[in-house]
């Protein structure tokens, strides 16, 4: 039975990194003994009509993560990375009473899971080497996160200098705009309110999506009096519509 269980997930892991899962799937696999082997499970709602945008970047970090898993030389039947699609297990989150995605929780080999078992996403954010570093708390596997080649920067500042040398070359005759003082002073300005935004401290700081309070669990903290402590929700400036996005509410 075990021996079965294993060879089976070993084979669909060996097809995608990510193995999707219904009811059927969840319960003999997850969470019918016997099991020597960790799961991982993010619940989510990946269909357009559900309009769940966090989703769909939730899921391209947790893609990352276990084709990181499933391609590195430490590879094993320990553990698995999983996904149940509320369209395609609904039964699932009824079972769980759980009503919000995405959520990602760790099913260990024994026992039931526990509350550090549930990974606070609110808090941490859901990039892939949090997830990694959750992870290694949990099952003491080590994760060694490993990103595609991202060349869209790289494209992009090829097109510019292009876009400047054409322009350069067709005004080549003209270049009096070159010394042109409100120009240069509109660009300055541009970058100045670019450095000096939200966005720019959030891609430097990282922070968290909110502040829990540390006693009930609740997050409550959206605002921080100390500077050197903000949450992205603060920093964002649309409250209501993140905050929604985090934790988008399933309905049937």
């Amino acid at each position: 039975m075990l021996a079965e269980k294993v060879e089976q997930l070993m084979e669909w892991s060996s097809r995608r990194s990510v193995v999707r899962m219904n009811g059927d799937k969840f319960r003999r696999f997850v969470k019918a003994p016997p099991r020597n082997y960790s799961i991982i499970v993010m619940f989510t709602a990946l269909q357009p009509q559900r309009q769940c945008s966090v989703c769909r970047q939730a899921n391209e970090e947790y893609q990352v993560l276990a084709n990181s898993w499933r391609y590195s030389s430490a590879f094993s039947n320990k553990l698995f990375f999983t996904v149940v699609d509320y369209d395609e297990g609904a039964d699932v989150f009824q079972q769980l009473n759980m009503n919000s995605a995405p959520t990602f929780m760790h099913f260990p080999p024994k026992g039931k899971p526990k509350r550090a078992d549930t990974f606070d996403l609110q808090r941490i954010g859901f990039a892939a080497e949090q997830l990694a570093k959750w992870i290694a708390d949990r099952t003491d596997v080590q994760i060694r996160v490993f990103r595609p080649p991202n060349y869209s920067g790289t494209i992009a500042l090829a097109l510019l200098v292009s876009l400047v040398g054409g322009l350069l070359y067709l005004r080549r005759n003209n270049l009096e705009f070159i010394y042109n003082k409100t120009g240069w002073a509109m660009a300055a300005l541009c970058v100045v309110f670019a450095m000096t935004s939200g966005q720019m401290w959030n891609h430097i700081r990282g922070p968290p999506y909110a502040h829990k309070n540390p006693q009930n669990g609740q997050v409550t903290n959206y605002r921080m009096s100390d500077t050197s402590h903000r949450a992205l929700v603060e920093l964002s400036g649309r409250e209501e519509e993140e905050l929604v996005a985090v934790g988008e509410d399933l309905e049937p």
